[in-house]
């Protein structure tokens, strides 16, 4: 795999179209600008309760974006990702259909977690209270079954997202199933979404357990055997996020987005800094994904101190809202239909005040950051936050998940601050110093990120004061500078 720029996208969202009109608007608008891809979920239906997230069949591309053989001609090209949701299948899925058509006597019955299954002498009031659950209320959801028998399903997220016992031997096999489609069809990665909560026991916080990390680890060779990478995605205690780095293929980090709007909001780079001395050095980075900007990466918990304070947390928060007049607001917490309450919704452009010379020094620290740069599709076009989407579904993050046609890719394409970034990631992607040793050092409010390797080098110096940065580029035949007013 390599080290350049990726791009993380969904494929109708931003083609109008399906795969091979995906294919047509790489080829034409960013021509060899990505080195790989993350395709968001394309199974069978995009078009859920969760865009995606909740297949009913995982090993299905949905019919409207094509078939295994076009995700397979895309992986020709690009270093492909894609999602193996390990946590949770929908209940509209043939397989839970079948469970509540026959109960105790389905095929399907251990594939499922049940209360029950979890608690088999019954959950007390403590073990209720140490369950983590990124959003309010039970994780507990009941269905009726055929025969009239109320059963308590485990939903971590929401009721149409029902837990998959991944312990079971069909649980098993229904993941391995999966990981050999993906092999079949040129994927080169996978990202292990919400693999955290997928190991339950009575008594724990049933989330990143010990047996969590054995389940990871166990999958991650499964997919290593077929040639494919694990990327595991966690929003979690920092340090906890350094643990699992120690134990896993690539981790992403999540602390970046929110400490790098905290710089350039505060124009202090002490937390920033103190962070890219510790971070995992097997990451891959972004400042914006179909989530939210996570808070909790950068937060206190259980009494330990976090890479920021509750009040600059908190300060941070209210000015995202105040930069995006207020349009974030309508779209985080319980204002609007939310998986994670712990997220703040809104486009990474937005959540800068529309700020293009901002813009472009957060994308700029993230390419020299440690870790292989992702930018997501609305982040490339520095996209508005929808409002319109978010006012007709009513699902918070939608306000950063807009549909854009090849019209309205043009459209964005024309502006200066695309062009800027495209030339960001031209020169993070044309330097072989990023492959080597990185520095981070801050004086005077001079910020500091440098890569070298032989006799390449890298340096992005930022003035922290006046928000200005300048990229030194070198090479054994050739220097080059570009300051901020040459993007």
């Amino acid at each position: 795999m390599n080290n350049n720029v990726q791009l993380i996208t969904y494929v109708d969202r931003f083609s109008g179209g399906n795969l091979n009109e995906l294919n047509k608007v790489l080829c034409n608008e960013f021509p060899d600008l990505f080195g790989g891809i993350h395709l968001l979920p394309f199974y069978f239906p995009i078009d859920g309760s969760d865009a995606g997230f909740d297949p009913i069949d995982h090993t299905k591309v949905d019919s409207r974006l094509g078939d295994w053989n076009d995700v397979k001609a895309l992986g020709s090209d690009y270093d492909l990702m894609a999602d193996l949701i390990v946590n949770h299948m929908s209940a509209q899925s043939p397989e839970f259909l079948d469970v509540l058509e026959y109960g105790r006597d389905s095929e399907y019955w251990d594939l499922f977690l049940t209360k029950e299954s979890v608690f088999p002498n019954g959950m007390t009031d403590r073990d209720k209270s140490e369950i983590y659950r990124p959003r309010p209320g039970s994780c507990f959801t009941e269905y009726t079954l055929k025969t009239g028998q109320v059963v308590e399903f485990w939903t971590t997220f929401t009721s149409n997202q029902i837990d998959i016992n991944v312990e079971s031997a069909a649980g098993k096999a229904y993941l391995q199933r999966i990981l050999q489609q993906f092999s079949d069809a040129n994927i080169k990665m996978i990202r292990l979404d919400a693999a955290g909560y997928a190991i339950k026991r009575p008594g724990t916080k049933c989330f990143m357990l010990e047996d969590t990390f054995h389940f990871i680890e166990t999958l991650a060779q499964q997919a290593k055997s077929l040639g494919i990478v694990t990327l595991v995605e966690i929003h979690s205690y920092y340090k906890t996020q350094i643990e699992i780095a120690q134990r896993v293929n690539l981790v992403y980090d999540f602390a970046l987005p929110p400490l790098v709007l905290h710089t350039l909001f505060t124009k202090n780079a002490d937390a920033l800094v103190n962070w890219l001395r510790i971070a995992p050095r097997n990451c891959v980075t972004v400042l914006d994904t179909h989530d939210g900007i996570g808070i909790i990466d950068v937060g206190p918990m259980d009494g330990k101190p976090g890479l920021l304070t509750e009040d600059s947390i908190d300060t941070l928060v209210n000015t995202i809202h105040r930069k995006t007049n207020g349009e974030s607001v309508k779209a985080t917490g319980e204002a609007a239909s939310n998986v994670d309450l712990y997220q703040v919704n809104s486009s990474y452009f937005a959540a800068l005040g529309y700020n293009a010379k901002d813009y472009l020094l957060a994308r700029a620290i993230q390419f020299f950051a440690p870790g292989i740069p992702q930018v997501y599709y609305g982040g490339l076009l520095a996209a508005e936050n929808d409002m319109a989407l978010l006012a007709t579904s009513n699902v918070g993050r939608d306000i950063n998940r807009p549909y854009l046609d090849q019209d309205k890719i043009k459209q964005h394409k024309s502006k200066s601050v695309v062009a800027a970034l495209e030339k960001l990631i031209r020169i993070r992607n044309s330097n072989l110093a990023f492959d080597g040793e990185f520095n981070v050092s801050l004086e005077n409010s001079v910020l500091l990120l440098s890569w070298s390797k032989e006799a390449d080098s890298a340096v992005l110096k930022v003035d922290l004061k006046k928000l200005d940065f300048s990229i030194t580029t070198a090479s054994a035949t050739q220097k080059a500078t570009f300051t901020s007013e040459d993007f």
